[in-house]
Parts: C-alpha cells; sequence; structure tokens
C-alpha cells in the first residue's frame, strides 16, 4: 500500500468513525433535557448573497439546528467596509466598538455580543481571505476582543482550485491570538466549487462541513452543560519587541 492509498483509507475510516461515533445522540439528550439553546453567529464573506459560501453556511446551519442549536447567517454583501485605521477610538469608547459605527462591523459587534460563537466563510482571492472580511475581523477584534474571548471560533473557505490552506491560516491566526477555541472537522474546512452551486457537488466538502457543525455544537453544549466560567489568566500579557 502506498502512501496515497493510506491516507485515503485512513480519511475513510476516520470519516465512518465520526457517523457512527456518539456525540449526536449527546447533543441529542442535551436538546430534550431542555438546556437554553445556544447561537452561533456566522459570516458570509462573500459578496454573492447565494453563491458558494453561502450554501456552505448553510449546510452548517441545517446540522446545528438538528443538533438544537441556534444560527444566524450575516451577509457581507457589496457595501465598503472601513479597514481598521488604529486611531485608538474605540479604547475610550466605554467598549462600545469601533468608533465607526455606519457599517457591517457595528452590526456585526452587537450580535456579538450575545451569540456563542462564531464561524466565517470566505471565498477565496489570491490565496488569501475576500479583503472585506479581513477588514471586518481586524476592526471586531480590535476594537471589541471582549465580546469574542473564549468564544470557540472557525472559519472555512471556498476555491475552485488552490490558496484554501493560506485563506484558512490567515482566518485561524487571528481566531488564536483572541483566546477562541478552534473547532475542527474531519478534514480542514474547505470546500470546491467555481459556478453558482457547484460547492454542492463536492460531496467530501459537504460533510466535512457538517461535521464541523456537530463539532461547534457538541463544545458549546459541554461549555454550558455545567455553566463553567472561563479560564482564569493570572499574568498579564507580556509583549517584546525582537528591536532593541
Amino acid at each position: 500500500m502506498d502512501r496515497r492509498d493510506f491516507i485515503k483509507k485512513a480519511t475513510m475510516a476516520a470519516a465512518g468513525a465520526a457517523v457512527v461515533s456518539p456525540v449526536s445522540a449527546m447533543l441529542n439528550k442535551a436538546t430534550d433535557e431542555g438546556k437554553d439553546k445556544c447561537k452561533v453567529l456566522m459570516v458570509n464573506g462573500s459578496p454573492r448573497p447565494d453563491g458558494n459560501t453561502f450554501c456552505c453556511l448553510q449546510e452548517i446551519e441545517t446540522t446545528l439546528q438538528k443538533h438544537g442549536v441556534e444560527a444566524e447567517i450575516v451577509q457581507i454583501g457589496r457595501k465598503p467596509i472601513r479597514m481598521c485605521i488604529n486611531c485608538g477610538g474605540c479604547h475610550q469608547n466605554n467598549g462600545k466598538g469601533c468608533v465607526y459605527d455606519d457599517d457591517l462591523c457595528a452590526v456585526i459587534t452587537k450580535k456579538m455580543a450575545t451569540a456563542d460563537a462564531l464561524i466565517v466563510g470566505t471565498p477565496v482571492y489570491y490565496g488569501q481571505p475576500n479583503g472585506g472580511v479581513l477588514s471586518l475581523m481586524q476592526r471586531l477584534f480590535f476594537s471589541a476582543g471582549h465580546l469574542v474571548q473564549n468564544k470557540p471560533a472557525a472559519a472555512l473557505a471556498v476555491c475552485r482550485r488552490g490558496g484554501a490552506t493560506a485563506t484558512l491560516q490567515t482566518m485561524n491566526m487571528m481566531f488564536e491570538m483572541m483566546n477562541m477555541p478552534v473547532v475542527t472537522s474531519q478534514y480542514w474546512n474547505i470546500a470546491y466549487g467555481a459556478g453558482k452551486g457547484e460547492v454542492k457537488l463536492d460531496t467530501e466538502g459537504m460533510q466535512t462541513m457538517r461535521t464541523l457543525a456537530t463539532n461547534m455544537a457538541f463544545l458549546l453544549q459541554k461549555i454550558h452543560a455545567g455553566g463553567n466560567p472561563a479560564p482564569k489568566r493570572d499574568e498579564r500579557p507580556q509583549f517584546m519587541n525582537f528591536i532593541r
């Protein structure tokens, strides 16, 4: 058996194990017990409201709802989103977020206050996330980082052919800096498609989205089942520049 066959069989075995795992039963049990529903905020980072990125988020939304988790998809749309200009005004804004309150960042900041988790989907542009998504997330995290701390997060990337892994890495690096547990799936959160709706033909990609949703629901139920507080961090952040 060569390396390619081994990886293929190992992947199929892992997918099979996920199907027969007891995770779904545990989630259904928690839902039946009448626990308060958790809510996942999802951002569609594509200017196309019903394109391939939306198809992936819709697949996740359907699975989350099956597990008793609420979900809301917010479209980034085609209106301009300001980039962060590092003015520092948000730090004198009493925790209300960015001083620019006339674009999508203000909407997402308000919704993030009541959301329990965050999922961001983006198309791949030149091996990178959509520029609007980057502007949105950088401003949100810089101006209202307290709203996302310790909340589970995940990113997904949709591409025609390549650049998806670099896009995912860019998104995940932001989550890690904000102490957000990164939710995994059975593979990298990638789906492939060029024309509208083609991503639905990527059966492995769609299964990856469903597994991501199941894992997100599982983690949220675990976090909120016992009402455990977020980890206490006794150390203040230490910033070190290498140029002295």
